[in-house]
C-alpha cells in the first residue's frame, strides 16, 4: 500500500501562476480547474489508491504568533485567495480527504500523516507530492520520500543529503542558520547553505554547535569566527526559527490508511463544483 499526500496550497498557487485566468460567472476559477483536472487525471490513471490533500485554508498559522515576521496572507491576489475554498471542495467531491488547516499550516498537516502512515506496517511507502524544502525533514529512507510530480523527480533520504548538504533530521537547523524567505525566516547573517551544511554535517543540531569555533572540527570551513560570532549573538533567534521551521506531527486530523483509501468520488458535489467552475463533468474521467 502506497500513501500519497499532495500539498494542495502549492498545487493552487502553481495552477495560478502557470495557466491563465478564467471566468465563470463572473469569478475568476481558472486555477481551481486546473487543479480539480490534475488530481482527477492521477486519480484516473489508477496509481492512487490512498490519498490526502492539505491546504491552507487561512495563511497564518500558530506560527504568527510566535514571531511577528512570519510569512502572512498579505500581497496575496484577492483572485487566488478567492479559489482555495473552491480548490478544497474540488478535491473533496473527488472523493479525497482534505485537511482545510487554519491554526496549523498544510506543512504540518502533511508531517503528520506522513509520520502516522510511516509507523504503519501495512503501509509500504509514503509519498509526499510537494517541492518545499521543510518537507525534506519528513524524509524516512526510501520508506518516506517526497516527489515532484511535475518533473518527477523523488528525493528519498540519500537524496536529500545529496541536495542539502544534510540529513532530513537536520534539515530545520539548515533553514534556520540559512533561513527560507518563503517563509519570512531571516536565518543568522553570514551563514549560507554550504557553510551551515558543513557544520551541521558535524553537529546535526544547532543546539550542539559549540560557542568557540575551535571546538567544531570542520573540515573546509571559511569564516569560522564570524559564523560563531552570529550564532553566539543570535542563538535564541536561531532556536526560534527552528521552532518555526520545524514540522509538526501532532496535527488532530483524521489521516491513518484506512481512512485515506480512495472510494471513488462523490458525483453529487463533483457535479456541482463543476458547474460552479464551468466545467462538463463528463470530461472529468473516473
Amino acid at each position: 500500500m502506497v500513501v500519497h499526500l499532495f500539498d494542495g496550497t502549492y498545487e493552487l498557487f502553481r495552477a495560478w501562476f502557470g495557466a491563465p485566468p478564467a471566468q465563470h460567472n463572473g469569478r475568476e476559477v481558472g486555477a481551481a480547474r486546473v487543479v480539480l483536472r490534475s488530481l482527477a487525471g492521477l486519480l484516473g490513471r489508477g496509481g492512487v489508491t490512498h490519498a490526502g490533500v492539505a491546504y491552507d485554508h487561512v495563511i497564518e498559522s500558530f506560527r504568527n504568533v510566535l514571531f511577528a515576521d512570519y510569512k502572512t496572507g498579505e500581497g496575496i491576489d484577492e483572485r487566488l485567495f478567492s479559489q482555495f475554498e473552491l480548490a478544497e471542495r474540488a478535491a473533496a467531491s473527488l472523493g479525497l480527504v482534505v485537511w482545510p488547516m487554519i491554526d496549523f499550516e498544510a506543512d504540518d498537516a502533511i508531517a503528520t500523516a506522513a509520520a502516522r502512515n510511516a509507523a504503519d506496517p501495512a503501509v509500504d511507502k509514503v509519498v509526499i507530492a510537494a517541492v518545499d524544502k521543510d518537507m525534506c525533514q519528513c524524509v524516512i529512507g526510501e520508506r518516506v520520500v517526497c516527489w515532484d510530480r511535475w518533473k518527477d523527480v523523488t528525493l528519498d533520504e540519500p537524496a536529500v543529503i545529496a541536495k542539502h548538504g544534510v540529513p532530513p533530521a537536520s534539515i530545520p537547523d539548515l533553514l534556520a542558520l540559512v533561513g527560507d524567505t518563503a517563509d519570512g525566516i531571516p536565518g543568522l547573517p553570514g551563514w549560507g547553505k554550504s557553510s551551515a551544511a558543513k557544520v551541521l554535517s558535524v553537529w546535526k543540531t544547532i543546539a550542539a554547535i559549540p560557542d568557540d569555533p575551535a571546538q567544531w572540527n570542520v573540515a573546509g570551513l571559511r569564516g569560522a569566527e564570524r559564523l560563531a560570532v552570529a550564532l553566539r549573538e543570535q542563538r535564541a533567534e536561531a532556536t526560534l526559527y527552528r521552532t518555526l521551521a520545524t514540522l509538526r506531527i501532532d496535527c488532530p486530523i483524521p489521516c491513518d490508511a484506512e481512512a485515506l483509501r480512495w472510494r471513488g468520488p462523490d458525483r453529487p458535489a463533483l457535479a456541482a463544483i463543476c458547474a460552479e467552475l464551468g466545467l462538463d463533468p463528463g470530461l472529468i474521467r473516473l
